[in-house]
């Protein structure tokens, strides 16, 4: 079999599993804005900014991204986002973001942003989503690439904090789809947050939520049944809990898996060992992400090259993925069968 890319205004064999990745159309459902801040960029803010970061060179803030587990990575997360002030430095992240995944064929992206991270630091809420938004904005009209923007409470701040949060949202409801739950999962279950996400959903957002990355089955079972989510982000531990699984499936629950995230925070020992190949044998409604890509070692087409390389996954098994990334986002239904229609007829042209 021989594989043909047809883009654009060119016509050449691709041969190789990375061309393929490369070439399909592609969507991202689970990215933390914060999270794609590359070295270069932080180091780049940090001096117009007139901020010290704790580390002397990029050589040796790249050093540190060695975690053990979740916190260890969320206590540099936390650090480097210190650095982000104005409204122009939450632009500049975002579309640094957005030019990585042009060049990916990434056709829709929607991203996290966590404004209590900024402020906590005294970073008003509007520089926040205004320079995010104005970016996003850029990205659709100059690089084609639609977006879906979600608000994320951070689960180890309060209860309180999170309905300050979501207040502050409501001035901005036509560019917010979603309210989200991250940061530190252990000790802090959704049950937390229900009142908070029962207020979202009134005000007519839609609810996703990260659970079973290093919280329990439990913690998935709550974000169903309590906060009524419309995705669950990560998930990987649903497969510990039979019933669990079965009840994923029978919603055609979708779960936004992030291969490199899970392996450089030690929620996999090694890529060959990572659950998306057997979900998706499962019949679970698995999808591909990036999750932090500046931090874990790759953006979407990396996520997807890596754990197909260590799952053998066939180009079958590439393209049901890629056609997961648009069935459970948040376009409109014409939007989603527009992008899964360009998708087959990728197939069609390159496989003989």
């Amino acid at each position: 079999m021989q594989l043909f890319v047809t883009y654009g205004h060119t016509n050449q064999v691709m041969s190789t599993l990375e061309d393929f990745i490369t070439a399909i159309p592609k969507a991202e459902l689970h990215l933390h804005i914060e999270g794609t801040f590359e070295p270069e960029l932080m180091f780049g803010i940090a001096v117009r900014n007139n901020r010290k970061l704790k580390y002397e060179t990029i050589e040796e803030l790249k050093e540190a991204y060695d975690f053990n587990n979740l916190q260890e990575f969320l206590d540099i997360y936390y650090s480097g986002a210190d650095v982000l002030i104005e409204e122009q430095d939450f632009y500049d992240l975002t579309w640094a973001y957005l030019l990585r995944i042009h060049a990916q064929n990434v056709l829709h992206t929607e991203l996290f942003f966590d404004p209590q991270t900024h402020s906590s630091r005294d970073v008003p809420f509007s520089k926040v989503i205004s320079g995010i938004h104005r970016a996003l904005e850029d990205g659709r009209e100059k690089l084609g690439i639609s977006y879906r923007l979600i608000l994320s409470i951070l689960r180890h701040l309060s209860e309180e904090s999170a309905f300050q949060t979501l207040e502050e949202a409501l001035k901005y409801k036509e560019w917010i789809t979603a309210i989200g739950l991250d940061s530190s999962e252990k000790g802090h279950p959704p049950s937390k947050f229900e009142r908070v996400f029962a207020l979202a959903r009134e005000e007519g957002f839609l609810t996703v939520a990260h659970a079973g990355e290093e919280g329990p089955p439990e913690y998935v079972w709550e974000a169903l049944n309590l906060l009524h989510v419309s995705r669950i982000d990560h998930g990987n531990r649903s497969l510990e809990d039979p019933e669990l699984v079965n009840e994923l499936v029978s919603r055609n629950m979708p779960l936004t898996i992030c291969p490199l995230s899970n392996l450089k925070l030690k929620v996999v020992k090694d890529m060959a060992s990572h659950p998306i190949a057997e979900m998706l044998e499962k019949g679970m409604m698995a999808t591909v992400n990036s999750d932090d890509p500046a931090y874990f070692g790759g953006y979407l087409n990396e996520n997807f090259l890596e754990a197909a390389k260590a799952l053998n996954l066939s180009r079958e098994q590439i393209v049901q993925l890629a056609k997961n990334s648009f069935t459970p986002s948040f376009l409109d239904p014409d939007e989603k069968q527009n992008s899964i229609e360009k998708i087959d007829l990728f197939y069609q042209q390159n496989t003989i």
